[in-house]
């Protein structure tokens, strides 16, 4: 059963065992998934993924594979207008239903495609024709633990299958960005830890787990010297303009840089568009709350690795023009790409992350001066996908 699946599965890079794939099978055989692709996925994917990073390559296998799967024919139109016309909810505690209702979901998708023949007019309330505020196993608004839900919002969760909105096409493309995430990704950086020239007290798990197997599982510990952190950043980030409508991701990311205990010394300074004469010590970028970019060049050493942060879009002038710098009275004489070839020639690591979708950085506005950027620094994608890569490149 589903042999298929699991081939597409390790075909991707999902190292799903056959223990895992058992597992799965023992689970369906006890009908843990309740004759129900929601649950079938929530299953599989709780038994057969290991880490939270896989979670979308999961998405994306288990998209290809369903994509196509049969479903009941597309409401009729005058059914969305009958739904939407003076719908009310039944209130969530109001539920006078009986067992019989509970029915199978075989029995119950059999219903609504009868219904849907058979239905001419609008109903609310009851508990037969597909309405709102009733106790059917079928509309919206109403109240039935074993029922489809024909759009509107969700207030009880617990609808066999929610109709017309076809959850499972978007799955390839979910990608949700947190906190813990870019943390999982910033700790590829501890590749550069040194060791500690000392005894050696910290377990080596990967070391143990050869040597018992060696020893014929006996346990058998095995110790490596400590690791001492040596990882030091300069995080410089783009503020203000163009830059708000990527606030909440660049907040998340400053805030995982904070809270990662993987960095030695991480330093944050912050910029608008370009890098001019100085750097603002608060992301306002205020007259006065600054220090000069030359005394951070000479503050901080070439083993700091740099990740700049920013859209790269400006006008050209701001670029490649002396008094580039477009805040009244702060006259550049060094043009803002010179300052950041200066930067390139003195940091040895670093790394230009672009909130815009790098399949727009062709096109979109500013795509001259992301062009330019790109040719000084290797530029990557904000996103998780990115972030890493990004992180390889650092580790070169």
């Amino acid at each position: 059963m589903f042999l298929s699946f699991f081939y597409l599965l390790r075909a991707r890079g999902l190292k799903v065992s056959l223990n895992e794939w058992m597992t799965l099978m023992e689970a369906l055989d006890k009908g843990m998934a309740r004759s129900s692709l929601t649950s079938f996925y929530y299953l599989t994917r709780s038994i057969v993924v290991n880490t939270e990073a896989d979670f979308d390559k999961f998405d994306q296998v288990f998209a290809e594979y369903f994509d196509g799967i049969e479903t009941p024919e597309d409401l009729p139109e005058e059914f969305w207008k009958w739904l939407s016309d003076g719908e009310r909810e039944r209130d969530i505690n109001d539920r006078p239903f009986s067992e019989d209702m509970l029915h199978e979901f075989e029995e119950i998708m059999k219903m609504f495609e009868e219904r849907i023949k058979e239905q001419k007019e609008k109903h609310h309330g009851g508990s037969y024709w597909i309405g709102t505020g009733g106790t059917s196993t079928m509309g919206r608004g109403g109240y039935n633990p074993a029922g489809i839900r024909v759009g509107g919002e969700g207030r009880h969760r617990s609808a066999v299958q929610i109709a017309g909105e076809r959850n499972f096409r978007d799955f390839r493309e979910d990608n949700v960005l947190d906190i813990r995430q870019f943390q999982m990704a910033f700790r590829k950086l501890r590749q550069y830890s040194s060791k500690i020239d000392s005894a050696k007290t910290e377990l080596d798990i990967d070391e143990t787990i050869d040597e018992t197997c060696e020893n014929a599982g006996m346990l058998t510990l095995a110790y490596e010297k400590p690791r001492k952190n040596t990882v030091k950043v300069l995080l410089l980030m783009d503020s203000d303009g163009s830059m708000q409508a990527y606030s909440q991701i660049c907040s998340m990311l400053f805030q995982a840089m904070r809270k990662s205990n993987h960095f030695k010394d991480l330093k944050v300074y912050y910029f608008h568009n370009c890098i001019y004469d100085h750097l603002y010590t608060t992301p306002f970028c205020k007259t006065g709350d600054w220090v000069e970019t030359d005394w951070v060049m000479r503050k901080y050493d070439s083993e700091y690795k740099v990740i700049f942060v920013g859209d790269a879009s400006m006008s050209p002038y701001e670029l490649l023009q002396r008094g580039g710098n477009i805040y009244y009275g702060l006259y550049n004489e060094r043009p803002g790409m010179l300052w950041l070839e200066e930067l390139d020639k003195k940091f040895k690591r670093k790394i230009w992350l672009n909130p815009i979708k790098e399949d727009r950085w062709e096109r979109a506005y500013g795509c001259e001066t992301i062009g330019m950027i790109r040719k000084v620094f290797p530029m990557y994608e904000l996103t998780i996908g990115g972030l890493e890569k990004g992180i390889k490149k650092l580790l070169v």
